[in-house]
């Protein structure tokens, strides 16, 4: 099979390879469309330790070709993958928490994943995406499950005001599934006029940009009080100091973004006093993906609108370039099989 190979960070081609073969318990998918995401790029420059030489991608939708195969997934089904790998024994598998496994990984860092004509998957890793559900979309649910993820651990639900701070692809998730779980406000904010606009077709009661604008809107919209939750999608220091200083007394903070290592200062006092809950979201649980296939199937969230982009998977190289240079109308960039 062809793949895109990343022999070590900054160096990747298109390789020639064997096929995978499935062991037990896993079929061998033919991938049709594969999303890529900001993960994706660190992995590419050395910033996220990797197994190299690597075949990335963790966000993966294809067909299965051949293995263990079920009445329900025969041969040519479509499924979208679950990348978490996790060991089934361990102290956080017995609780449920597979997402936390110490002897797990993902798909596309620790073992080879989806940027290339076949992968192999786990039959407890796959789920049947439905007909009405196009491949570029369903490459993007990987995304909101872990969107999902962390609201679940943020308790995101009916009455809560909600900021998003960051109106990319995940920040753009969050507003949807905010107010798909009923939250009665939620406010986006970011600096970019386009992606403020997207943020209010897409179901947000207001769009602001940082600083004053931000506070003035949060604090108007809560009789001075502030967000009860506040999603922090950037990832950078000074942002996350916003999104505390949004948040009311008692309020909730999701830090969804990857954050810089290193010393940064941060109004550790105003988490204190303020006595906010910290609550973040590694990655999503398998129960998640049927979850979030629903609400992308019944409209709940739109997720075909933040695909603006799609290249052959041949092309990642390229696609990778697009991700690190800043774009005003970029958003969610998706590989197709060739």
């Amino acid at each position: 099979m062809r793949a895109m190979l990343l022999d070590q960070p900054n160096q990747m081609s298109l390789e020639t390879m064997d096929d995978p073969q499935p062991e037990d318990g896993q079929v061998l998918i033919k991938m049709t469309h594969a999303g890529i995401c900001g993960t994706d790029t660190k992995i590419y420059q050395g910033k996220i330790p990797a197994n190299y030489p690597l075949v990335m991608g963790h966000e993966i939708v294809g067909e299965i070709v051949s293995g263990d195969t079920t009445d329900d997934f025969t041969v040519g089904t479509r499924v979208l993958v679950d990348p978490v790998l996790f060991c089934g024994d361990c102290f956080h598998c017995d609780r449920g928490e597979t997402q936390l496994c110490p002897n797990g990984g993902i798909m596309g860092r620790e073992v080879n994943g989806g940027f290339a004509d076949y992968c192999v998957a786990g039959t407890t890793h796959t789920y049947k995406l439905p007909d009405e559900i196009d491949g570029k979309t369903g490459a993007a649910i990987q995304v909101l499950t872990t969107v999902l993820h962390a609201q679940d651990n943020g308790g995101v639900g009916d009455g809560d005001t909600v900021t998003v701070t960051g109106l990319g692809v995940t920040g753009l998730m969050h507003i949807q599934l905010a107010k798909a779980r009923g939250a009665k406000r939620v406010i986006g904010v970011s600096r970019n006029a386009h992606k403020r606009e997207v943020a209010l077709a897409l179901g947000a009661d207001a769009a602001v940009t940082h600083g004053a604008d931000a506070k003035k809107a949060v604090l108007d919209a809560t009789d001075g009080v502030g967000a009860d939750v506040v999603i922090e999608c950037v990832g950078a220091m000074p942002v996350l100091a916003e999104a505390m200083d949004l948040a009311r007394l008692g309020g909730r903070l999701i830090p969804f973004a990857i954050y810089p290592s290193g010393q940064a200062e941060l109004p550790f006092y105003d988490l204190y006093f303020k006595e906010l809950q910290v609550l973040n979201a590694r990655a999503a649980k398998g129960r998640d993906f049927d979850e979030c296939i629903k609400l992308v199937g019944d409209g709940s969230v739109d997720l075909g609108a933040l695909v603006t982009h799609a290249l052959p998977y041949t092309e990642l190289n390229n696609a990778i370039q697009m991700l690190i240079e800043p774009s005003d109308e970029r958003l969610k960039i998706i590989l197709e099989g060739v």
